[in-house]
């Protein structure tokens, strides 16, 4: 008896506590329903709807002739979600081993056995979310939606698709680093046109009005309160994709050649100040070449020999010196202070002329004469470099450009040997952009230009912003040391260190350099490693082009600026030379004032004889037989001999070059039947010439 009410009482306090419990739901859901209804709803709504940031495309960077650079491009990573509650075990070996073969049929990276054994084993090991595919484009995306399984959708199937929108290059290198790339959101950009122009390509985000969905799926509402994002403006540079291209392959070879590590070259409107190309390459441990660095723009370093033209043009205007002044190399070694400065040129070039010293590049010369003309007055000597702008960065809207390192009396680093190392480039840091700029004004008559790689700004086709040339300096110096400044460049390639780059129809004219730079801190033997570069214009006489080349570490083959550099340079040049008529017209000009000899037909010996005669033709008669080939030369006129053969041998004449008369003549005589198109010498025969054809055969010629 005491058992069972013992059971009893413990059925009772089940019950009671179950009683009590199902009240306090009851209680509960009744607050939440009545008492606090108002406050869950509002929260509920608050989850499923929410303003969210639209974000804008960002605008695209185009070429000079409007082609992409840089364009944004939708982007999808594909995952499988091993777990879908669709996904039984059924349905997965029912479909497969027909996902996996047309898996491998649309990406052709992995045949269907290694991704049936990949999409099994992440099914073994419960994988959430198993990547199948980075980097697939949008039509990829529809095919795969069609697939076996994945095309039961995400909760069925396990289809999971990412979007994301990248930024694509479709020149891939050319000009990728000038370019410059977006990191993360595009706030965060700082590298290259894409940083510099970010506030015109990002455009303006927006908000819209958002329901969360089943699955975390969010569809925007339209409530009349959401904020319409802007697409970002396109930026038309002023970069010539051909010329980029060729300035690119030129570059890579020579750093190849020569075993170099990195080097740049730009190439600038002389007018203007526009850049048609620049390219960075650096060597990588593989051997290949990427850009991944801007050292054009942001990497500093003694500018050496090429900085020669500024110190002796600091003299020339202040009146301390003239290009006729003699100067003695002291067999290739000076004494300043403590330190030797030596020549490159073993023993010296004796007594020169200060402006050969220049052509040839000598240390000796040139420092010796700066250091005499300033010696008591080392301030004045840097001054005059900043009063032509050596002192002050360009300005080019590219983030990292770096302030020129031009020290004076006082500054620290400053000694007795500041002044000769100063005025061969030591001692100081340029970045190749800032010479070219002082040489392009130096080509354009003493204008400093800033460099300029975007010419406008446009939106949906039409420019909103145009971005005129910019003056740095209006005059750098003035007409008389201009004059003399150029011509020295001149003769720096017509009979100096860079007689190699001399042209064959344009003039050049430029300096070479090779600069020593320091590695750990040192310039000793074991330390050291050497820059090469030119920096010059052409033509030399109506500057159109400015460039720059810089070649950093080269271990082969030399690494002299003339060997190293010079060949890009005369590579671009010659390229653009002859991809540009209106360079050519002078020359054309030319050649169309001169007396030259008319181009005439092959023919008959003797009829060619009497119409040259009666035109007062000179020519030089070498025909020995009926027929004659003709070549014109600059003045004269060549009658050479022309065997056909015989009517017995049955073989087809050569009658290209003549007249429609003497090849129908040769032709029928020889018993074949013609049919001509067009007019004047005849140019393409149907039967080749020497090759047996029967009488009565049909030979078609074409005249032009």
């Amino acid at each position: 008896m005491n058992a069972l009410n013992s059971i009893r009482a413990r059925a009772n306090l089940v019950y009671l506590v179950v009683v009590l419990f199902a009240l306090a739901i009851a209680v509960k859901l009744f607050t939440i329903q009545i008492a606090e209804g108002d406050h869950w709803r509002e929260r509920a709504e608050h989850v499923a709807y929410a303003y969210r940031t639209v974000q804008p495309d960002r605008g695209h960077v185009l070429s000079a002739d409007d082609r992409l650079l840089a364009t944004s491009v939708p982007e999808y990573e594909i995952y499988m979600d091993m777990l879908a509650g669709g996904l039984t075990k059924e349905v997965f070996e029912a479909g497969v081993d027909s996902l996996a073969w047309h898996l491998a049929e649309l990406f052709q990276d992995r045949s269907q056995r290694e991704y049936e054994r990949e999409l099994r084993d992440a099914r073994a090991r419960k994988k959430r979310y198993h990547r199948i595919k980075r980097k697939v484009d949008h039509a990829q995306v529809q095919q795969l939606k069609t697939f076996p399984l994945f095309r039961k959708g995400q909760y069925g199937g396990g289809l999971i698709v990412q979007h994301q929108t990248v930024r694509r290059l479709p020149f891939k290198r050319l000009a990728q680093r000038t370019i410059g790339y977006v990191s993360g959101d595009s706030s965060n950009v700082s590298v290259g046109l894409e940083g510099g122009y970010n506030k015109w390509l990002k455009g303006v985000t927006g908000k819209r009005l958002e329901r969360r969905l089943a699955g975390g799926v969010w569809m925007p509402i339209d409530d009349g309160k959401g904020i319409d994002h802007v697409p970002g403006s396109d930026i038309h540079t002023t970069i010539d994709i051909n010329l980029q291209d060729v300035a690119d392959a030129a570059l890579e070879a020579q750093l190849r050649k020569h075993g170099a590590q990195y080097g740049c070259v730009v190439v600038m409107e002389v007018a203007t100040g526009h850049i048609k190309a620049i390219s960075n390459l650096t060597r990588r441990n593989d051997s290949t070449f990427v850009e991944d660095l801007n050292y054009a723009v942001g990497q500093a370093t003694e500018p050496g020999s090429t900085f020669k033209l500024a110190a002796l043009m600091v003299g020339l205007e202040d009146g301390l010196m003239a290009p006729g002044d003699t100067v003695d190399t002291r067999r290739g070694e000076v004494r300043f202070h403590n330190a030797v400065m030596r020549d490159s040129h073993e023993g010296g070039y004796g007594r020169i002329t200060l402006q050969r010293a220049f052509e040839v590049s000598s240390n000796t010369g040139i420092s010796q004469a700066i250091d005499k003309a300033y010696k008591k007055e080392p301030r004045r000597f840097v001054e005059g470099l900043r009063r032509m702008g050596l002192g002050s960065t360009t300005g080019v809207l590219i983030p990292g450009e770096p302030e020129p390192t031009l020290r004076g009396p006082g500054d620290n680093g400053w000694s007795g040997l500041s002044l000769p190392w100063m005025s061969i480039g030591y001692e100081m840091a340029y970045t190749p952009l800032q010479m070219l700029a002082f040489y392009n004004a130096v080509a354009n008559n003493g204008r400093m230009m800033q460099p300029q790689f975007v010419r406008r700004i446009s939106r949906n086709g039409r420019t909103v912003e145009e971005f005129k040339p910019v003056v740095l300096n209006e005059r750098i110096c003035s007409q008389r040391t201009l004059d003399v400044a150029r011509g020295m460049l001149q003769g720096v390639v017509d009979s100096g260190t860079a007689t190699n780059l001399r042209a064959a129809h344009f003039s050049v004219a430029g300096k070479t350099g090779t600069a020593q730079i320091a590695r750990n801190g040192s310039y000793t033997q074991h330390g050291k490693s050497y820059q090469a570069s030119f920096v010059g214009y052409f033509p030399a006489d109506k500057p159109v082009y400015s460039c720059i080349v810089v070649v950093n570490g080269p271990t082969m083959s030399g690494y002299y600026g003339n060997v190293v550099a010079g060949p890009i340079f005369k590579e671009i040049a010659d390229k653009i030379y002859s991809n540009r008529l209106e360079l050519q017209q002078p020359q054309l000009n030319q050649m169309a004032q001169a007396p030259r000899a008319p181009l005439s037909y092959s023919g008959n010996a003797e009829d060619l004889r009497i119409a040259l005669r009666g035109l007062d033709v000179p020519f030089d008669d070498a025909a020995d037989g009926d027929w004659a080939s003709t070549q014109a030369g600059d003045t004269t006129v060549a009658l050479l001999p022309r065997s056909l053969p015989s009517e017995q041998d049955g073989m087809v004449p050569n009658v290209l070059g003549m007249g429609l008369r003497d090849a129908l003549y040769i032709l029928e005589s020889r018993g074949l039947r013609v049919r001509f198109s067009g007019s004047g010498m005849v140019r393409r025969q149907s039967i080749q010439a020497g090759s047996k054809a029967p009488r009565g055969s049909t030979i078609h010629i074409e005249l032009t």
